[in-house]
């Protein structure tokens, strides 16, 4: 419910998500609406078993996707507040997507017969 409950605040707060996207990238407010509805398929899309890996692939590929949006809104907080306690957990934070990607990819991983 994790995922499906931040992919709707996509919808409900975009402007938030459309201040970290990178300048880089076009159309930010369409890939923030694109991105919160595939958060929201997928963290329904893990509790049916039939698509759960499917979902569980899905959801690690946004992950992995976003992380520039994480990475922009470290440097952003860099750039204005300086080395602030804000500003190091943004930082820290980076190194945990990839730990939520291997969460994800663990916990929709078929199990194995013994």
């Amino acid at each position: 419910m994790l995922f499906v409950l931040a992919g709707l605040l996509h919808f409900v707060k975009p402007s938030m998500y459309v201040s970290i996207m990178p300048p880089y990238l076009p159309y930010p407010r369409e890939l923030v609406l694109v991105s919160g509805a595939a958060e929201v398929l997928g963290g329904w899309g893990v509790l049916v078993p039939q698509v759960r890996r499917a979902a569980g692939w899905g959801l690690a590929l946004l992950l992995v996707a976003v992380f520039p949006a994480n990475i922009q809104m470290a440097q952003a907080s860099l750039h204005i507040a300086g080395w602030s306690p804000v500003t190091l957990l943004l930082f820290l934070r980076l190194p945990l997507q990839f730990l939520l990607v291997a969460w994800v990819e663990g916990a929709t991983r078929p199990e194995t017969q013994a």
